[in-house]
């Protein structure tokens, strides 16, 4: 199995960095204290930020507003993954533990202000891609059993047979969602200037690190980029 960024997306964002952790043999089950803990104080940590108030040009997000813009999605009407974490604990709203890989990369999303996610792997029929779409992939979103497809040009993440996440980062695919049950599992960290690669690679080593410490197992990661697009996995 490979998880792939495809040269298309590359040709339109070359500065882009995908951290990508992979664990196998993991313990998702059950509610660890320490972690909602964590995950309180980082949303507090939001609504005291300052600069969020102007959430729409902050730094780390107003990347992906334009990267949306520039692949044909409304910002406005569709916000990247950590704009909406973000806008939901500045309102205040405690982010509900689904499960431990969940609530880890909910933490270090609103830490970093990057948008992260996963998929269980024992659900992904053969590689992983971030690509273009064609407009005929499936998609079923997050919790449905609706079947749509999204728009030529799109940014997805797709495997062999449907759409695991659409625009990006926007909205999960209900096959590949993290259950208690998962043990293993791809997270992907997504990464736009300003974010570096040194700092890219910091963070995704650290959330590896939060991967080992909550949810044992073993644990991997690698960064991909326009120079190295591909990685076994």
């Amino acid at each position: 199995m490979k998880d792939i960024v495809s040269r298309e997306v590359f040709e339109r964002f070359p500065q882009y960095i995908r951290g990508v952790i992979i664990g196998r043999g993991l313990n998702n089950d059950g509610e660890n204290p320490k972690l909602v803990g964590l995950l309180r104080e980082v949303e507090a940590q939001s609504v005291q930020d300052e600069s969020l108030q102007a959430i729409k040009t902050h730094p780390r997000i107003a990347p992906w507003r334009q990267a949306y813009s520039d692949f044909g999605t409304n910002p406005n009407k569709f916000y990247c993954s950590i704009e909406s974490l973000a806008r939901r604990a500045r309102r205040g709203d405690q982010l509900p533990y689904i499960n431990t890989l969940v609530a880890l990369f909910n933490y270090f999303s609103l830490k970093y202000i990057v948008p992260s996610g996963g998929d269980d792997l024992d659900s992904v029929d053969g590689d992983l891609c971030l690509t273009i779409a064609k407009g005929d992939e499936p998609f079923t979103p997050l919790n449905s059993d609706f079947l749509e497809n999204p728009p030529p040009g799109e940014v997805i993440y797709v495997d062999n047979s449907k759409v695991m996440c659409r625009r990006w980062n926007w909205r999960q695919g209900d096959q590949t969602k993290l259950l208690p049950t998962t043990t293993d599992v791809a997270i992907n960290i997504d990464c736009l200037p300003p974010v570096s690669r040194q700092e890219a690679e910091t963070i995704t080593g650290e959330l590896a690190d939060l991967v080992r410490e909550f949810c044992g197992g073993q644990v991997t990661y690698v960064l991909l980029d326009a120079a190295n697009n591909e990685a076994e996995v």
